[in-house]
C-alpha cells in the first residue's frame, strides 16, 4: 500500500490519529503500528544511504529513525477488567499510544487486538491505531535502538519482567509476523537463554506436523520463523544481526556466498530429547565466541559455529558488550532539553495569551 500521511510524518515526526493529511496512500488508521514501522524503515534507509556514501540522506533518515519515541507515553498504565468487571492494572507503565495533531496522546487500551481483548478487531479496515497486534506488542518494536527502549522500560531487569509477562499472560500471538521478534528480544537484555526457552516452547507446541500445525495463515512467514529457529538463528530484518539459539539438529549446513564455503552451526553435545536448550559456550572457527548474535559475514564467508548446551541457564551472551548492537537514533538528553524548553515556552505563552492557550499550538511538541 505504500506510505500515507507523509507531510505529517516529515513535519511532526508522528502520524496524528486526527490527521487530515492525504499525501501518500492507504487508510489513515493504524497510526501507532505504521509510525514505529516507518521509523524503522527510515533507519534502514539510512543504513543503505550510508553504505552508498549519501551522507546527507543518511543523516536525515537516521534522525527520522528516532521518531518511534514520539509514540511513547511514559504515563500510560496497563488497564484491564477482571472477571467481575472491576478495573485492574498491572505494575507496567509506559506504552506506545496514538497522538493527536496538538501533540497530546489519545488512549487506546494497551491490550486491544491481543488474544485476550478484541482479538480480531485490528485488520486493514480497522479504526484502531495498531494493526494485527496490541500496543503491548508494538511497544517492543524498536529494533534499531533496543538499548533506549530498555532504558525507558526501567532497565534490563524490568524489561525482562515485562517481556516475560507478555509471553505468559496470553498477550502474545504467534499467528502474525509481528509476534516473532519478541520471542528473541531477551537477547537485548542479556538473557538469551530466555529466548531459547520460548523458542522451544512455541516449537513444537504451536509449530508441528499436526493438522493444525501452524498458529496462523502461512503466507511464508510461519514456515520462515520455524525454519530459522530450528536452524539456530533469527534475522533482525534490515540489519546485519542474527540472534543465536541452539538449533534443533546436531548440525546445520548452509551454503555460503563465497564459492566452496559453508556456514556450519553445530551442537557438540546435542540432546535429541530436547532438554538441553541453553547455550553454555560457543566457538567460532575454533576461537571462543561470547556474543549472543552473529553478523551476515558468517553466511557470506562461511565458518563453523559450535555450541555446548545445558539444561540450565549459564552466563554465555549475558554481558552488556555481548548483546546485539543498538543505534542511538534518539538523544535522551537532547529530548529532555527540548521538553524543558517547550514547557518553559508554554508557561510564557499562557502568561501572555491566558491559561490553556499557546501560540502556534503543537510546535513545541515536535521533535
Amino acid at each position: 500500500m505504500g506510505r500515507g500521511n507523509l507531510n505529517s510524518w516529515r513535519k511532526l515526526g508522528w502520524i496524528p490519529c486526527d490527521d487530515s493529511d492525504i499525501v501518500g496512500s492507504g487508510p489513515s488508521s493504524r497510526t501507532v503500528s505504521r509510525g514505529v514501522e516507518y521509523a524503522y524503515d527510515d533507519f534502514c534507509i539510512a543504513l543503505l544511504a550510508n553504505g552508498l556514501g549519501y551522507d546527507e540522506e543518511a543523516e536525515k533518515y537516521y534522525r527520522r529513525g528516532g521518531n518511534w519515541v514520539n509514540y511513547w507515553n511514559p504515563h500510560q498504565r496497563d488497564l484491564f477488567r477482571d472477571s467481575m468487571g472491576e478495573v485492574m492494572q498491572t505494575s507496567f507503565k509506559g506504552f506506545m499510544q496514538p497522538r493527536l495533531m496538538n501533540g497530546t496522546f489519545r488512549y487506546q487500551n494497551t491490550r486491544t487486538c491481543s488474544p485476550i481483548h478484541n482479538t480480531h478487531s485490528c485488520y486493514f479496515d480497522t479504526g484502531f491505531d495498531t494493526y494485527e497486534g496490541s500496543p503491548w506488542l508494538y511497544s517492543f518494536f524498536v529494533p534499531q535502538d533496543m538499548a533506549a527502549l530498555i532504558d525507558l522500560m526501567g532497565g534490563p531487569k524490568h524489561f525482562v519482567e515485562r517481556l516475560t509477562f507478555f509471553h505468559t499472560s496470553g498477550l502474545s500471538y504467534m499467528g502474525n509476523e509481528q509476534g516473532f521478534l519478541p520471542t528473541y528480544q531477551f537477547h537485548y537484555a542479556g538473557r538469551p537463554a530466555l529466548s531459547s526457552y520460548w523458542v522451544h516452547q512455541y516449537i513444537p507446541t504451536l509449530f508441528n506436523a499436526s493438522v493444525n500445525g501452524i498458529p496462523g495463515n502461512d503466507d511464508c512467514a510461519m514456515g520462515a520463523f520455524s525454519g530459522f529457529a530450528m536452524m539456530g538463528f533469527f534475522p533482525v530484518a534490515g540489519q546485519s544481526v542474527y540472534l543465536l539459539s541452539p538449533p534443533f539438529f546436531p548440525e546445520v549446513r548452509i551454503r555460503a556466498k563465497m564459492p566452496g564455503k559453508w556456514a556450519i552451526i553445530r551442537v557438540k553435545n546435542f540432546d535429541p530429547a530436547g532438554k538441553r536448550v541453553y547455550i553454555q559456550s560457543a566457538r567460532l572457527n575454533g576461537r571462543r565466541y561470547s556474543n549472543n548474535w552473529i553478523s551476515h559475514d558468517f553466511f557470506l564467508r562461511g565458518g563453523v559455529l559450535e555450541f555446548v548446551v545445558s539444561e540450565t541457564e549459564g552466563t554465555w551472551g549475558t554481558r552488556a558488550d555481548e548483546v546485539p548492537p543498538s543505534y542511538p537514533t534518539w538523544d535522551k538528553e537532547e529530548d529532555e532539553k527540548e521538553k524543558n524548553l517547550a514547557a518553559g515556552k508554554t508557561k510564557l505563552d499562557q502568561d501572555i495569551y491566558g491559561p490553556g492557550k499557546k501560540k502556534d499550538e503543537g510546535d513545541d511538541l515536535r521533535h
